[in-house]
């Protein structure tokens, strides 16, 4: 067993540090309070290929491995969650699920641009439909319905929670086809924005992660190409369940980020605070409070990349992208 990083890692982690400091801190909080989208930074990080880090470089990713992406996550994170989240989405949900079970055709047509993060000049990626009023953890009662029509499937209902609701040009859509089959009769289908019948809501009033744009959308009698189904009839929840598995290392990076970057400044703040003739940091007290802080932060870290190396590794790991999001959100 080793915890040496590679030297291609370090790189990533260094890319990704000084892409924090250099382009998110400035205007991170007034971009937070008036929950403004970090479209300058997301597409800065397209530029510089992280948001198809894990796809191959056939499909326009970077061919990099979970472990690199959990660096960088954090590091992203520790400054700027809103606009980590966004790359989180559009890396572990929407280019993976893709590069794993969509067609080659498909691949060509959205994954390709959708790892690049950028479309004739202009952003272009991906949100995660699945959330429903209804529907939560769940997942198996979807309201949301695409009705088989032949060549094409009719495509009604509502998503709540959605990451990058107005600024994904794609949607991944889970729908119900055939109520009788309960999970085994949903669909994932590939849904362009544009297309007649789809609404995006107002933005949500979230408490934290304000940037980040989330929101409800609404389809009404949208016409889905039977081609733009991914996986065999009756595949969605599966491909839901497989995608979402490595969704929540990216997640639980996130969160790790989160208190990475609270402890930093803790620690910081500890050193400049003097109380009875000293800085706070040398009363036992405080040391105790920044002690647990970062034997829970490590602790997250090993949790996640444990994770991270078996998915590299080809090892299931749908039980420890579960513990690492659980712990590191809690942290």
């Amino acid at each position: 067993m080793t915890f040496d990083l590679t030297e291609e890692q370090l790189m990533i982690q260094k890319a990704a540090k000084d892409f924090a400091i250099n382009e998110c801190l400035a205007g991170v909080i007034e971009r937070d309070e008036l929950q403004k989208f970090p479209k300058e930074q997301v597409t800065k990080l397209a530029e510089l290929g992280f948001m198809g880090m894990m796809v191959s470089p056939e499909y326009g990713g970077s061919g990099l491995d979970a472990v690199s992406y959990v660096l960088a996550m954090e590091e992203i994170s520790k400054i700027d969650a809103s606009t980590s989240v966004c790359m989180s989405v559009n890396n572990s949900l929407v280019c993976y699920g893709l590069e794993s079970f969509g067609t080659e055709a498909q691949k060509q047509q959205y994954l390709l641009p959708l790892a690049q993060g950028i479309k004739d000049g202009n952003l272009y990626i991906g949100a995660f439909l699945l959330s429903e009023p209804e529907a939560g953890s769940d997942a198996t009662s979807q309201q949301t319905t695409a009705e088989d029509m032949g060549d094409y499937y009719l495509l009604n209902g509502v998503k709540n929670w959605i990451t990058n609701g107005s600024s994904a040009s794609v949607y991944l859509v889970m729908a119900q086809t055939d109520v009788s089959k309960s999970s085994k009769g949903i669909n994932a289908l590939i849904v362009e924005k544009h297309w007649q019948g789809v609404t995006v809501s107002a933005k949500e009033n979230k408490l934290g992660i304000r940037g980040s744009d989330t929101h409800s959308i609404m389809f009404t009698d949208v016409k889905v190409p039977k081609e733009n189904r991914v996986g065999a009839d009756g595949f969605g929840f599966t491909f839901a369940m497989k995608t979402l598995a490595g969704g929540r290392i990216g997640i639980a990076s996130q969160a790790l980020g989160i208190a990475s970057g609270a402890y930093e400044l803790a620690l910081k703040y500890s050193k400049q605070r003097k109380a009875f003739g000293k800085e706070i940091s040398q009363h036992q007290a405080i040391q105790f409070k920044l002690a647990d802080m970062a034997t829970k932060i490590n602790a997250a870290r090993l949790l996640c990349l444990k994770a991270a190396w078996e998915k590299d590794n080809g090892v299931p790991y749908d039980l420890s992208s579960s513990m690492a999001k659980v712990f590191a959100s809690e942290t």
